[in-house]
């Protein structure tokens, strides 16, 4: 099977003959091949969503709205096929995909829903008989760029919010996870989504980042990765003054104070820390620890790593996958022996699981010492680093040491610790004594390093709006 692109509203195996090895990350054989779009296919894309934009953005958002509902519908009508495809490319559990597809069909729903409200409002004037109003509308043709941890989750967080304010859109699918994505588009396809408003590219990321974003149609971009990448893909915008969404990275700190019920707060961490195997930009990484439950957190932490089942994502027993490629777990042993030269306590886990397929177990570390490289670089990868601390000064501390502030978590029964963590984390978002994280009502993204501008709730919308001020008085 070839995976294709899909421009002007034709399927396609595009211009060229360069193709991308699909891989299964359960067994490292190859399972498929995908279409790389060339220089003419982009050139294609680029003429589609412009000549697209004029009719879509006077498309009523009524209308607007009526397509996106209907290609939720379709998503939840082709859940399981989506997920299947999630599952066989990126490696997750069936039981994580099926969320993916569910919440994928409710992002898109929310923005349909959202995109009928994007309201303007009246400023009151100095002047007796005029008018002031200020009027949104759509930014015009996007350039976005998606990860393969959550194919489609990330996907749709674009494509549904692009569509909602009037945008055309051009997407750069992950080309590890190329089924899924298509499955996604058909949807959009089948719902009525007009030819050149959504359009979707596979190939060398380097080489379409530097072809669309440099555009005249292109005005906004939007990026989930890296914050490398982030950083090129940042400067490329500013360069020819594009607006630019930018998730990047994160290295989340998890605050748990002494106060807490340790047993519950133990299975929450471990669940969201090894959810999709740790390969989560928001997973937390530094668990943070108050020092009388240090010892008791380490080992019953260690203890419910041990206890996850992992294996081939599409086989029910499987609590975790395997990681999406193989450098993952060269990057994962790399943090692992660094941190052990340099005196943390390796818990549990820590080798390569067998010779097939790239598995890693749940990994715990403990004691590390902030010169380590997993104290400082994202592992994203299944491996928690387990600290103390004496008083919540030095939590905090800890906390905003890094130059991250995607994700943070805090567990305390202390309405005046809750208070404070809340205020003083250097962090997009904060959840306090539970995951509350990335609903599609809910903003989704990062201070510092890790990024600016938000994905989900109606900040998601706005992001692809641009206020217009209009002055008027009686002829």
């Amino acid at each position: 099977m070839t995976a294709s692109l899909f421009i002007d509203g034709v399927w396609t195996a595009g211009s060229g003959t360069r193709r991308g090895k699909v891989m299964d990350p359960a067994t490292a054989r190859q399972i498929a091949e995908v279409a790389f779009a060339e220089t003419a296919d982009l050139d294609a894309a680029l003429a589609a969503a412009n000549r697209s934009f004029a009719a879509w953005r006077k498309t009523t958002a009524l209308e607007r709205s009526r397509i996106l509902v209907k290609a939720a519908n379709l998503v939840r009508t082709n859940a399981e096929t989506i997920a299947q495809a999630i599952t066989t490319e990126q490696g997750k559990p069936l039981s994580e995909s099926r969320l993916e597809a569910g919440v994928t069909a409710d992002i898109i729903e929310w923005y349909a829903e959202e995109g009928r409200r994007a309201y303007g409002r009246v400023i009151p004037s100095r002047l007796p008989g005029a008018r002031q109003i200020v009027i949104s509308e759509p930014v015009g043709p996007v350039a976005a760029f998606s990860p393969w941890n959550f194919p489609c989750g990330q996907l749709v967080r674009k494509i549904a919010a692009a569509l909602a304010a009037g945008c055309t859109i051009i997407v750069k699918a992950p080309e590890e996870t190329p089924s899924s994505a298509m499955a996604l588009v058909r949807c959009f396809e089948e719902a009525g989504i007009p030819a050149g408003v959504l359009n979707l590219v596979f190939g060398v990321p380097a080489e379409i980042s530097a072809h669309l974003i440099p555009s005249a149609v292109i005005r906004k971009i939007s990026f989930t990765g890296s914050v490398p990448v982030g950083r090129h893909l940042a400067a490329l915008a500013g360069q020819h003054l594009k607006r630019a969404t930018m998730e990047l990275g994160g290295h989340a700190p998890f605050i748990v104070c002494d106060d807490v019920d340790l047993d519950a707060v133990v299975r929450l961490g471990a669940g969201m820390k090894f959810r999709n195997a740790g390969q989560i930009c928001t997973s937390p990484t530094r668990f943070l620890v108050a020092d009388p439950l240090h010892g008791d957190f380490v080992s019953q932490f260690a203890s419910v790593a041990e206890s996850l089942v992992v294996g081939n994502g599409v086989e029910d027993a499987t609590q975790m996958g395997p990681l999406a490629h193989a450098r993952r777990i060269d990057a994962l042993d790399g943090l692992v022996r660094d941190a052990v030269e340099q005196g943390g306590r390796l818990v549990t886990g820590g080798r390569r699981i067998g010779n097939e397929g790239y598995f890693y177990p749940p990994t715990v570390l403990a004691d590390v010492p902030l010169s380590a490289r997993v104290m400082n670089e994202e592992p994203f990868g299944p491996l928690a680093v387990i600290n103390q601390f004496d008083t919540l000064d030095g939590a905090v501390s800890e906390a905003n040491r890094l130059p991250y502030g995607l994700g943070a978590y805090a567990f305390t029964k202390s309405t005046l610790n809750a208070a404070r963590l809340a205020d003083e984390v250097e962090t997009g978002m904060i959840s306090i004594n539970h995951f509350g994280l990335a609903a599609p009502e809910t903003p989704f993204g990062g201070v510092k390093d890790s990024g600016y501008g938000s994905e989900g709730g109606s900040e998601g919308l706005q992001a692809y709006l641009v206020p217009k001020f209009i002055s008027q008085v009686g002829a």
